[in-house]
């Protein structure tokens, strides 16, 4: 599955650890993801993206906005001058699910 796959995709109801992803599964799931990391709790994944100015970082943080409530799958966002970290888990889970994976990709996809 690569990146464009993963865009594509929508997001399921994944409730209960039967949908956490295995470490080898998300070492393969990011290794489509350039830029992406590993929380250090293994429990997230994250990426810093950077904007020329706080208008740009607001528009972006909208756009994740729609994309996440459409989806209804939702990021921890920390945000400042010209720059926003999200971070996507599945705390139905405990970890991470195939949906964190979708919604990184579509984040990428925004920017593309």
């Amino acid at each position: 599955m690569n990146r464009n796959d993963l865009s594509t995709q929508h997001c399921q109801p994944r409730k209960g650890k039967e949908h956490a992803l295995a470490p080898a599964q998300v070492q393969d799931l990011l290794a489509q993801l350039p830029g992406w990391q590993l929380g250090s709790d293994g429990k997230a994944i994250a990426k810093d993206f950077r904007f020329e100015d706080f208008h740009r970082t607001l528009g972006f943080i909208n756009a994740i906005g729609f994309m996440a409530n459409r989806e209804d799958h939702h990021p921890d966002l920390e945000a400042g001058y010209g720059h926003c970290q999200v971070l996507w888990s599945t705390h139905d889970v405990g970890g991470l699910s195939l949906n964190d994976f979708i919604c990184a990709a579509r984040v990428e996809a925004l920017l593309a």
